[in-house]
């Protein structure tokens, strides 16, 4: 290995195929330009293929049957399940329709709501739960590959473990992991116009298997054995909070996506083609909710104890081609999540952190290695409680991102922006030094109040009084409050610099429409040269 090697400049992208957007490849590169009509792929029946797929697999699993671990009745965790995806779902349309409008990414857009240099905190902090959700994606899809292994060869149960108990993985864990990690790894590298031809394969084969492990929790517990003598062990404020907790986790599953949707919407053929979700993502979450809740309380009949993870309670199965199929679809299920909710999502943002050397391809690279790998997944799957911390904890963050996002783009500026503009680190949306003050304030005062209950929620020995309550609404306090805040100094202190009369989109689409004025110039002149030959 040559010196050269570790050189910046032999780790720069290919400069034939550089930013048409981007002053230079500092500030952007062909990733992050608007997508040209021609990678405008994605129909309605991909973003319903991609929502079935993504809504089938075991973290949506874990979280619904989780919340019988916590006290609620599947009577009260399956609306909190609905109201919470249906609430998102609104979300996702409206910041969907941004990206199908512009056909830019997240990072990009971003930096119109919050300047061109604060967009970063909101990037910087979607990588790392990126890559916490690529690791804790990546460590049930380990279980999958472990309960197919075994049940294929069923010695692999008595491999020996040479880990300490405080691990929490054993030696065949971290061997199934490994294994896993390197059956994903390779689909990293399929475009993201492309990859839906996954989600087709993965929103049919995996359905069709809940479906059957659902028929047989019914044929095996009758509903009325397992589901009717399920009552919430609490009562009067102690449940209102519990539900509130549980809706605010519903919400959190995707309230990433919620935020950087444009992501993937950018690929839509027009913005209609991503109106479905505001209908799919509801319906396929809360079937997929009940699902796991129907077969959890089953299995607490059968086998005596809440089985909140699926993978355990296929581990209690003694047919073992069942095992097999249930695991693989398993498997289906977490590499699609994996791949279209974290790892091209944190490839996006370091893109335009590092978009001289990163592009999509590396990005995805670099979060199966620090996400797959450093940050110990299996710590946050130790328990329920734990669980649903990790869940709640971070929509502190995002409820305020999505709130601003909404309210820039709809209500303060109409839907009127300047996407060259966003390329430019000292176009209209530098606002003062790089930073919108106005997202700043409103981020400030959404956040801060939730800080005591997110302590309280890692470390219950700090005492926070009655903070505590206002965390379990976070994503909701957030949205509307950084909303609300956002919406108020705009309108009291407007940054004229970012109004204009008309919105000014991407030169693709004005460079084909001046391909289409020229040509039918050519055409003109051409038949008015031929009309002037023919002239006696």
């Amino acid at each position: 290995m040559t010196p050269d090697f570790f050189k910046p400049s032999k780790w720069a992208l290919d400069e034939e195929r550089p930013s048409k957007f981007g002053p230079n490849s500092r500030w952007s590169n062909h990733d992050m330009d608007p997508v040209v009509p021609e990678e405008r792929t994605w129909t309605t029946w991909d973003f319903i293929a991609y929502w079935v797929s993504d809504a089938t697999n075991a973290a949506v699993w874990q979280l619904a049957s989780s919340m019988l671990a916590i006290g609620l009745s599947w009577r009260q965790a399956v609306p909190a399940i609905a109201v919470g995806n249906i609430m998102i779902a609104t979300v996702m349309v409206l910041n969907g329709t941004i990206g199908a409008r512009l056909h830019i990414a997240f990072p990009v857009l971003n930096r119109s709501s919050f300047g061109f240099w604060l967009s970063y905190f909101s990037v910087v902090s979607r990588i790392i739960l990126s890559m916490f959700w690529f690791g804790v994606q990546t460590f049930t899809g380990s279980e999958c590959v472990y309960q197919m292994l075994k049940a294929i060869w069923p010695s692999v149960a008595r491999i020996p473990n040479r880990l300490p108990e405080s691990a929490h993985i054993t030696t065949v864990g971290v061997m199934c992991y490994f294994l896993y990690w390197l059956i994903q790894f390779p689909l990293m590298f399929i475009s993201p116009q492309n990859i839906r031809h996954f989600f087709t394969i993965k929103g049919i084969i995996v359905p069709l298997t809940w479906l059957s492990i659902l028929i047989w929790s019914f044929v095996k517990v009758p509903a009325r054995t397992s589901l009717d003598p399920l009552h919430s062990s609490l009562s009067g404020s102690a449940l209102s909070w519990a539900w509130l907790s549980a809706l605010n986790s519903a919400l959190g599953i995707y309230a990433t996506l919620a935020v950087n949707i444009p992501d993937f919407t950018r690929y839509a053929k027009n913005e209609r083609a991503q109106f479905v979700q505001l209908i799919i993502i509801p319906v396929a979450f809360t079937l997929t909710g009940f699902t796991g809740i129907a077969v959890t309380s089953a299995g607490e009949v059968l086998y005596g104890e809440v089985i909140w993870d699926p993978l355990r309670l296929i581990d209690r199965w003694d047919n073992r081609a069942a095992a097999f199929f249930a695991s693989f679809s398993f498997i289906l299920a977490t590499i699609g999540t994996n791949i279209s909710a974290n790892s091209l999502s944190a490839a996006n943002d370091m893109t335009v952190l590092f978009p001289k050397y990163i592009n999509i391809k590396r990005g995805q690279i670099i979060c199966a290695i620090i996400g797959g790998w450093a940050l110990c997944p299996w710590e946050i799957l130790v328990s329920a409680p734990g669980f649903l911390s990790f869940m709640s904890g971070y929509t502190v963050f995002l409820g305020p991102f999505a709130g601003i996002m909404v309210v820039d783009y709809w209500l303060v500026h109409a839907g009127k922006v300047d996407v060259p503009a966003m390329y430019d680190p000292h176009g209209r949306y530098r606002y003062w030094n790089g930073i919108n003050w106005r997202a700043a304030v409103a981020l400030l005062v959404s956040i801060t109040p939730t800080l005591p209950g997110l302590i309280n929620n890692i470390n219950p020995k700090i005492p926070v009084g009655n903070a505590r309550f206002l965390f379990n609404v976070a994503w909701i306090y957030g949205f509307f409050c950084a909303g609300g805040v956002f919406l108020i100094l705009s309108k009291a202190f407007p940054a004229h610099e970012t109004f204009m009369d008309e919105a000014i989109l991407g030169d693709f689409d004005a460079a084909t429409a001046s391909l289409e004025s020229s040509s039918q110039h050519d055409v003109d002149v051409k038949e008015k040269e031929a009309s002037t030959n023919s002239s006696p």
